[in-house]
């Protein structure tokens, strides 16, 4: 079994083939589809390319399937999704809704692995919400 993406809120999978489909928004107001790549820390993303989000831009993330947010409780630029891996163990995938702004985070439980060169941009709020 390979690694399984889904929303958090309705449970869909996200993945497909070698990618995670989420749904965007971009502050000016543009929409479309983004493929991530589902290795943790590799940011190559795909999107049409009339799709513009400009570097620095906050970018709301949705669920293709059931149209909500995919927001995370622990800060405003942090988007949340759910990983199961091979061996059926759930992580929680926190990452950056700022455009080219490089910060993800596997949680599961205690446990915190950190990813991307802006990592340390939210990691004080992770502590600080793990410890509730």
């Amino acid at each position: 079994m390979k690694k399984s993406f889904i929303c958090p809120k309705c449970k869909g999978y996200l993945n497909v083939g070698e990618h995670i489909i989420i749904g965007a928004k971009s502050e000016n107001k543009n929409s479309g589809l983004i493929l991530f790549n589902p290795e943790i820390g590799n940011y190559t993303t795909k999107i049409n390319s009339e799709f513009k989000i400009n570097p620095g831009e906050k970018v709301d993330f949705f669920c293709p399937i059931c149209n909500k947010k995919l927001c995370s409780d622990i800060h405003d630029d942090l988007s949340k999704i759910i990983m199961i891996d091979t061996d059926n163990k759930r992580y929680e995938i926190l990452f950056s809704k700022i455009a080219g702004e490089k910060s993800t985070y596997k949680i599961i439980g205690e446990s915190i692995e950190v990813y991307g060169n802006d990592h340390s941009n939210y990691i004080d709020f992770i502590n600080l919400s793990s410890l509730k």
